[in-house]
């Protein structure tokens, strides 16, 4: 095997343990496999990252990272905050339609990694929390009657069942039967 700069194994692991985590799932996949899909050694996966835990948040962290981004690129041509929460069941639709969806991957990591005190859960849970601030910060600027925390929490479900639903029927139509259901409850422009 050809010898690889520190810097871009690291880059080479968490690329390769991205696509493999999301496709085959976390615990399907061995530090081995992962080091060989980079065409680095194991070595060189642990002195970068230390542990397949640590992998694990490494690779959440940076789909976190990704997922803001897109974010904000398809909010940031809306200027109303009605417009920008409908343009985050955009970016849920628009995710759902690439290549290999298998889902949210913050859920999937949730249901392999089931203790509490894993710490790949603790970046599940600020990943969530943060999309729902950003739903109750969008809802207060609309000045609704109901509390924003509520609506904020009811469009987060619809988000999340139409994201589930979207991996079991392998089609946009749940997550644009949510997008309705929301503009519906949002108040007109």
């Amino acid at each position: 095997m050809a010898r690889t700069r520190r810097g871009d194994a690291g880059a080479k692991v968490l690329d390769a343990a991205s696509r493999l985590f999301y496709r085959d799932g976390i615990n399907a996949v061995g530090v081995d496999t992962v080091a060989a899909e980079a065409g680095v050694t194991k070595t060189a996966l642990y002195t970068n990252f230390g542990s397949k835990d640590r992998l694990v948040v490494a690779y959440l962290r940076d789909r976190d990272r990704r997922w803001q981004d897109d974010v904000d690129r398809i909010t940031a041509d809306h200027a109303s905050p009605r417009d920008r929460i409908l343009a985050v069941f955009d970016a849920y639709e628009s995710w759902q339609s690439r290549e290999g969806f298998r889902g949210c991957a913050f859920l999937n990591a949730a249901s392999e990694l089931p203790r509490l005190d894993h710490p790949a859960r603790e970046v599940v849970r600020h990943h969530k929390t943060a999309l729902r601030s950003y739903l109750q910060t969008q809802v207060e600027r609309l000045g609704t009657a109901e509390p924003a925390a509520a609506l904020a929490g009811t469009l987060m479900i619809l988000l999340e069942g139409a994201a589930a639903m979207a991996v079991v029927e392998h089609g946009a139509g749940p997550i644009r039967a949510a997008r309705e259901v929301a503009d519906g409850l949002l108040p007109a422009a």
